[in-house]
């Protein structure tokens, strides 16, 4: 057994991908030498009214609820327009987790994000859906139900998935890899890209934050605006320096009616603007971008081993 072999076997009852710890050998260089690459995902999502799961500021609101319609509604109103003007601004190009159904119902919100150069990620149709209880033949239409919507639009397949609710069935990652997908965001398993086996062949999971997440933190755990920002600076921070050791990946994961909110989005501002300070050092990027940057350094490096000589 190689060493590589070593580090690719998994631990005893879990078999869902390799172990390979932060302590093996990183991967290639960013463009320009960059050693932490940064990509911010914006949720544009929309909701059933009364039906399936709910986003909610207010809890326990007795139906109809108008009060957390409302708030979920302004994000697509208001606060996506901030944050993608915003994000222009900072020269983040975003990353949009996309429910296909905000194609019909706020149409000037896609324009906007395509004149941004938004990478769109397929999000589900709804943000009232979860995989959860799909059958196989179920979630595999539905995955591939919402690449065929985003290629009719945009003219091109989406090259990643993100779950609604972060839900998966046994078949998801199957799924997937079988519709098209590329790369996956949902995941916080390494602070580098990982490739994990389907039965469909590879496919590669981009870290993605499942705390500097607005959803999980904010409304999840009741953080404030400045702990929210508190929390990007000092991921940022930590994972420049360690990046040093080799190339990493930060996310910061944010939806529209929550950091879109004027309140969050001067604090969330004070922290694009701390990272953008760092471009010098950092590669403001999408997932698109970083997995076409890996497939093109393991080409290269498959040539570069076709074409070496054998030693004596």
């Amino acid at each position: 057994m190689t060493a590589d072999d070593t580090l690719r076997t998994t631990a005893p009852g879990h078999d869902l991908w390799p172990y390979r710890p932060i302590t093996a050998p990183g991967g290639p260089a960013w463009p320009e030498g960059k050693r932490l690459a940064v990509y911010v995902a914006v949720g544009l999502e929309e909701y059933r009214f009364g039906v399936g799961r709910t986003e909610d500021i207010v809890p326990d609101v007795a139906a109809p609820d108008l009060v957390n319609t409302s708030w979920r509604d302004y994000g697509n109103r208001v606060g996506a327009f901030r944050l993608l003007e915003r994000l222009d601004r900072a020269g983040i190009p975003p990353t949009v987790l996309l429910n296909t159904a905000v194609y019909d119902t706020a149409p000037e919100l896609i324009r906007a994000a395509r004149e941004v150069g938004a990478e769109f990620i397929g999000h589900g149709t709804s943000n009232s859906d979860s995989l959860v209880g799909m059958s196989a033949a179920g979630e595999a239409a539905y995955v591939a139900g919402v690449a065929a919507r985003i290629t009719a639009e945009e003219g091109a397949a989406p090259g990643g998935w993100s779950s609604p609710w972060l839900s998966h069935t046994t078949s998801t990652l199957d799924s997937l890899a079988g519709s098209g997908y590329r790369y996956l965001l949902d995941l916080r398993l390494d602070d580098r890209p990982v490739t994990v086996p389907t039965r469909n062949g590879d496919l590669l999971v981009l870290p993605y934050a499942l705390e500097v997440n607005d959803s999980t933190t904010v409304v999840g755990r009741g953080a404030s605006a400045a702990e929210f920002a508190d929390m990007v600076v000092d991921e940022f921070d930590e994972l420049l320096d360690r990046s040093a050791d080799q190339p990493l990946v930060m996310s910061v994961v944010v939806h529209s009616f929550i950091s879109g909110a004027p309140f969050r989005l001067r604090a969330l501002d004070r922290a694009l603007r701390h990272m953008t300070a760092h471009a010098d050092r950092v590669w403001f990027t999408q997932p698109r971008a970083i997995a076409a940057h890996l497939a093109a350094a393991e080409t290269a490096a498959g040539s570069a081993a076709q074409t070496r000589e054998p030693t004596a």
